[in-house]
Formats: structure tokens, sequence, C-alpha cells
């Protein structure tokens, strides 16, 4: 009998960038082009066809998205490019006119209608097997779950709506549909994301499903209660301060889901976060916070800032950083204020100048930098589960429930190479500096 040899499987590159949010689009993406016959190309020359995912929230992620579409361009030649720039479509074009498509932000059937166009597909389904978790760009032992799309705030800085829509929120048994998978796959951390987690489900008017025969709300708490269910790491990212975030403390002292939380403060000053169209009563939020650790004295909090705000006096930067040292914040990040194309703050007065957006920067780092090293020395002493990351031939490296991947400190084990990512361990912490930790891991006797 002849036998002929089968065409070779369509190769797909990707190039994502952004925030998690966007990661998890790209993952659909390609366990979508898998199921269809694709490979996926972890280089420029293997791939037949490259898709840059992009970011278009700031100037500076947009130059770097016209840059990364410019690679592509040069190493593969065939490109398409999707995520929150493609909805500035003439600007691409025009600055990479050879690009073969362009899709917005989670578009995904656009976008691989625009792959199927470049490189038809070629499914056997007795070979083309895709996990029950899908595909995930993401170390095999954690993984991000986005419980929604878009946002109903309307903050003046922000593009968010206008790229992504109002708040679509996710059904609740999908959502817990897809952790399910994720532990069964041994995922070990979910870090569940969202443009707002805790706004979850008002736009379905927190609807009930039934799961396992048992009926549950798509409401912020009820979500937790059940991801608390998987025996994972459960961590919430993307947080905004509502009043009943406060239902969720209880969960996190009794140790059913991380004690973390990340809320984007963006500022204190009241002028300037009324200017930012967020919520102003920041005093009753340095009381929250006083109780919040109270009920879970080991709570970690990280949040972002923003300085140089339009407007923004040198008495509101100060009332800033007096508000910080109150808070005692475990880990925060903070960004110059730069004008995006379609915000409303474009339109206030009072902009400030560079340079004195680079002091205010460098003179809230370093308030910040002396909180965290006060913090982490706290530490010092202390037994923690460390999640390992990567090792190599000086040691292992891994994170506690304080540390978040990528934006977080790290956890430091040196000398540990018989560890392997995804194990937990009991580590005594022995060492910290401004951001991270050193220890050893704990062994019975």
């Amino acid at each position: 009998m002849t036998t002929f040899p089968s065409k070779a499987a369509p190769k797909v590159g990707i190039v994502s960038l952004g925030c998690p949010k966007a990661l998890v689009d790209s993952e659909r993406i390609l366990t979508r082009l898998r199921a269809e016959g694709y490979e996926i190309s972890p280089s420029y020359d293997g791939a037949d066809v490259v898709l840059v995912n992009t970011c278009g929230f700031l100037d500076s992620a947009k130059k770097e998205s016209l840059d990364a579409i410019g690679e592509a361009i040069k190493e593969n030649g065939r490109v398409i490019v999707t995520g929150c720039m493609g909805v500035e479509s003439d600007m691409i074009r025009q600055v990479h006119p050879d690009v073969l498509a362009v899709t917005g932000p989670h578009q995904y059937e656009q976008v691989v209608s625009a792959v199927h166009e470049a490189v038809p597909p070629q499914h056997d389904p007795f070979v083309d097997l895709v996990p029950p978790e899908g595909l995930r760009l993401t170390p095999r032992h954690y993984a991000y779950l986005k419980i929604s799309e878009g946002c109903n705030n309307r903050c003046s800085f922000c593009i968010i709506p206008s790229l992504r829509g109002d708040l679509v929120s996710r059904p609740v048994v999908s959502v817990l549909r897809e952790a399910e998978k994720l532990a069964t796959a041994g995922v070990k951390e979910l870090l569940v994301i969202s443009q707002d987690t805790s706004a979850y489900g008002v736009d379905r008017k927190y609807a009930e499903e039934t799961w396992y025969g048992r009926q549950v709300r798509a409401r912020f708490i009820d979500l937790c209660r059940e991801l608390a269910n998987f025996d994972v790491w459960v961590r919430l990212h993307y947080v905004y301060p509502y009043p009943h975030v406060d239902e969720v403390i209880p969960l996190m002292a009794e140790g059913r889901i991380l004690p973390y939380l990340d809320i984007p403060f963006q500022h204190a000053s009241p002028t300037v976060l009324k200017a930012m169209r967020r919520p102003a009563a920041q005093e009753k939020q340095l009381d929250r916070i006083r109780k919040w650790r109270q009920d879970c004295p080991h709570l970690v909090l990280r949040s972002t800032f923003i300085t140089g705000f339009p407007g923004e006096t040198e008495e509101d930067f100060q009332f800033m950083l007096d508000w910080l040292k109150e808070a005692q914040l475990d880990r925060v990040g903070c960004f110059k204020y730069e004008p995006v194309d379609g915000a409303t703050a474009n339109a206030l007065p009072g902009a400030v100048p560079e340079e004195v957006k680079q002091e205010r920067w460098e003179r809230f780092m370093e308030t910040q930098k002396a909180i965290s090293a006060e913090r982490l020395q706290q530490k010092v002493g202390w037994t923690l589960g460390v999640l390992i990351d990567e090792v190599d031939e000086e040691g292992a490296i891994g994170r506690s429930y304080a540390d978040a991947p990528e934006i977080d400190g790290n956890v430091f084990l040196n000398g540990e190479t018989n560890l392997k990512p995804g194990d937990l361990v009991d580590v005594t912490i022995e060492h910290a500096d401004e951001y991270d930790l050193w220890g050893s891991v704990e062994r019975d006797l």
C-alpha cells in the first residue's frame, strides 16, 4: 500500500503584550487555534503567521506595541494584530501598512477568521487534542482566571470602557467550571482578574445557577466562597474597594483564600480623587484597612498610585505620602501620569511638568521602599508556605502568599537545587531587604 506524507500543520507564533487580562485573551485564541489543528511556533522563523496581541492604554504601551509589530514584520513578514490597540486600526496601518489584519480586544472570532484567511486550518480530530483546561502561556503551576470583561466606572484617566466596553460578567458556573479544570490539571494558584473584580455579577443582577446541586449567585463573595473549595491558592486582583469587599476578609482569616488584596487606590488626596472620578473618602479607607488587619492580621495589601495627575499640588502629593505612611501598604507601584488619547483627564487644567512628576515619583518610591523594608523585616523568623517558580544551579526562587507573580517580590532559597517549579514547601525566613525574602526549607527530622 502506498502512503503519502501528510502536509505539515500550519504554525502560528504569538507575541502577547500588556496586562494579565490580555494574556488570558491570548490563551483563549491559542486554545481555539490548537483545537483546529494549528501548531504553536516558539519562534518567528517557524511560524506561518504571527499574532501580536497589543496594549493601547498608555502612549508608552502603544509605542511598545508598534515596535513589536515592526519586529514581527521584519522577522516573519506575515502579521495579524489584535488587542486593545486594535481599535486604532488606521494608526497601525499608517505605521505598518503590511499587516494582514487588525482586530480589537477580545474579538476572538475575528482573530481566528483572520488566521484562517492567512493560513487555512488542517484539523485532524484524531490527532489534534487540546487539554480540557485549554492552552496557557503561564507556567503549569499557576493560571489567570478572568471573570469578566469591561468596566462600568468612568475614571477620567482611563479609556478601558471605550476599549473593552461596559462590565460583562461571565456566568458563575462557567467561571467555576474553568477553575475546576485548572485545579484538576495541577494548577496550584488561581489569580482572579478582571477590570473590576469586586463588581462581578452586578450586570447579571447576581443571577443564580446550579453548581453541584446547590444554588450559587454570580456575586463577588459567593464566587470567592466557591473558589475556596478547590484546595488551591486563590489570589484576588483589581478589587475596587466597595463596602462589600469587607465580606471576603473572614475567608482570608480562615485560610480559605490567600490573605492578599490588590486594590488600585490611585491617590489619597480628596481633590485629586475627585478629578480622577474615584471615591474620595480615603480617611474611611484607612479605618477599613485597620479593621481588615484587626480581623486578619497577616493580610497583605498591594496597590498602585499615580503621581503628577493634572492639578496635583505639592500639598496633594504630601497628603498622599502621609496617607501612605499611615496605611502601611505592603506592595505598591507608582506611575507618572501619562495622557491617554481619548481620556477626559486630558482636558483638565494644571498640567504637572515632567521634571516635577519625576521628582515626586522618586520621593514616593523612597517612602514606600522604607515601608516595604520594615514590613518585610517583620517576617524574619516566620515560617511561610512558598510556591516554587524556578530552579537553577544556584537554588530555587518562589513566592509566598504575599507575592503575586511578576509584580511583587520573591523568596530566594539559595542552594535548594532539588526542588522543581510547582512545589509548595515550608520555608523559614532568615533575611529580608526592601522587596524580597531569603530563607531555608524546613525538613522533617
